[in-house]
C-alpha cells in the first residue's frame, strides 16, 4: 500500500530533486505545500523547478501524482484553511520538511520563514503522531549550523555547538530548528539532513541555483585570492544529496542514525586542484594569499554595504555572505550517508569544470520554458471487421 507524504520546499532547488524521484520511484500519494492561489499556478510553480529533470510530457504523465495544498510556511497553520489542515493531519504518514529561506543577510526572512515556518510544519507532524502515529518526520538543516570553524573535519555528533557564534542568520535560524525537532518531537522518528555547499549536478551542467558558483567564477577571475592552496573546500553534487534524502527518508532500515551530513567529507579537493580545473579554459589560476583574509573580508563587508547598487555591491553582498564558506577549511564527514545509499559523491573537480561554463554561458539565468498545455488524450475504438 502506497504511503501518503507531505512535502514542503518542493518547488525549491533541493526540493526538486526529491519529488522527482518520489514520482518516478515510487508510488506514494504526494501532498505538495505549494505558495499559489490554485492548481494551476501551482504546477507552473513545479514545472519551473522539475523542468530541470523531465520534460513536458512526463511532468504532465505524473502530473496527477501530486495534490497540490495551498499555503505558506511564514503563516499561521502553514496557511492552510481548518478544512485542509485537519484533512493532512489525518492522512500524512510522513513529512519532510525542506522548505527555507536561504537569504543569509535577512534575519527578518530567516525568522519567518525557518523559525516559524518550522514550528508550524512541527505543530503539523504532532497533530497528525497523535491522530495516527507518524512514520518519520525529516528536517533538511545544513552544515552551516558548525558555527565560526577552522581547519576542523566533523562528525554528526559534534557539529552543533551552542558556544560557537554563528556566521549568519541563515546558520543560526536553522540550528534553532534542529533544536525544535529534538524538544518537540521526541517521540516520532525523526532524520535531520545537514547538506554541505551544494553546487552543480554531476550528471549534466545545469542548475536552478547561481550564488555560489557565481562566487567561486568570480574568485577564479581575480589575480590573488585569500585562501590557503592546502584548504578543504566541501562542494557536493545535488543530485546525490537528492538521492541521498530520498532513499534514507523513505527507508526505515537506511536511518540508522537520526543525523547526516550530505557532503564530500574527507575527500573533498584543496583550493590549489580546484583552481587548476577552474582555470582549464585559458584562465589563469588566482596567487593564493591567506594573510589578506582578513582585510579582504573587511573590504567586501564594506562594500556590500554602500548604498548604491551595481556590480561592484553585488560582488561585495556575494563574498560578504560565502567568503568563510569558501575559505574555512573545515570538512563535514559524510560515512553515514554514504554507507546508507552505497554511494559516494562525485568530486566537484570531475564535474565542476564543465558546469561553471555552462553557468558562464548562461549568465547564471537557467532557460526556462513555459508549461505547455496538457495534451488531450483522445480514446479511438478498435476496428470491427465483419
Amino acid at each position: 500500500m502506497s504511503e501518503t507524504v507531505f512535502l514542503t520546499g518542493a518547488t525549491g532547488f533541493l526540493g526538486s530533486y526529491v519529488l522527482d524521484l518520489y514520482l518516478r520511484e515510487t508510488d506514494a500519494k504526494l501532498l505538495v505545500l505549494t505558495r499559489a492561489k490554485n492548481r494551476a499556478e501551482a504546477l507552473e510553480k513545479l514545472w519551473k523547478g522539475l523542468q530541470m529533470h523531465m520534460d513536458a510530457s512526463t511532468f504532465w504523465e505524473l502530473e496527477g501524482r501530486m495534490e497540490v495544498v495551498s499555503g505558506d510556511i511564514s503563516m499561521p497553520k502553514l496557511g492552510m484553511d481548518a478544512a485542509t489542515y485537519d484533512r493532512v493531519a489525518k492522512s500524512a504518514e510522513s513529512i519532510l520538511h525542506i522548505a527555507a529561506s536561504l537569504n543569509r543577510k535577512s534575519d527578518k526572512a530567516c525568522l519567518n520563514n525557518n523559525l516559524k515556518g518550522t514550528l508550524s510544519v512541527i505543530q503539523l507532524a504532532r497533530a497528525a503522531h497523535e491522530h495516527h502515529g507518524l512514520r518519520r518526520f525529516g528536517e533538511v538543516s545544513t552544515t552551516a549550523i558548525a558555527g565560526k570553524r577552522w581547519s576542523e573535519t566533523i562528525a554528526e555528533d559534534d557539529a552543533l555547538d551552542w558556544d560557537r557564534s554563528d556566521y549568519d542568520p541563515y546558520a543560526r535560524t536553522k540550528k534553532f530548528c534542529e533544536h525544535m525537532v529534538n524538544e518537540l518531537l521526541p517521540d516520532v522518528p525523526h532524520t535531520v539532513f545537514r547538506p554541505a555547499t551544494v553546487m552543480g549536478d554531476s550528471r549534466h551542467p545545469r542548475t536552478t541555483q547561481f550564488d555560489m558558483v557565481r562566487a567561486f567564477n568570480t574568485v577564479f577571475d581575480l589575480p590573488v585570492f585569500p585562501i590557503r592552496p592546502e584548504a578543504r573546500v566541501d562542494i557536493v553534487n545535488a543530485d546525490w544529496v537528492g538521492r541521498a534524502m530520498f532513499e534514507i527518508f523513505r527507508d526505515d532500515a537506511k536511518a540508522k542514525h537520526s543525523i547526516y551530513h550530505l557532503s564530500s567529507g574527507t575527500a573533498s579537493p584543496v583550493a590549489k586542484d580546484i583552481a587548476k580545473a577552474m582555470s582549464g579554459a585559458g584562465r589563469r589560476p588566482p596567487v593564493m594569499v591567506p594573510q589578506l583574509l582578513g582585510a579582504t573580508q573587511t573590504a567586501f563587508d564594506l562594500i556590500a554595504g554602500l548604498p548604491q547598487k551595481n556590480t561592484l555591491t553585488f560582488v561585495g553582498s556575494l563574498f560578504k555572505v560565502f567568503l568563510p564558506y569558501i575559505t574555512f577549511d573545515t570538512v563535514f564527514e559524510n560515512d553515514r550517508a554514504c554507507e546508507a545509499i552505497g554511494q559516494k559523491p562525485v568530486s566537484f573537480l570531475d564535474y565542476g569544470p564543465a558546469f561553471a561554463e555552462w553557468c558562464r554561458e548562461q549568465k547564471y539565468e537557467f532557460p526556462y520554458v513555459a508549461l505547455p498545455e496538457k495534451p488531450v488524450r483522445v480514446n479511438v475504438g478498435k476496428e470491427i471487421s465483419a
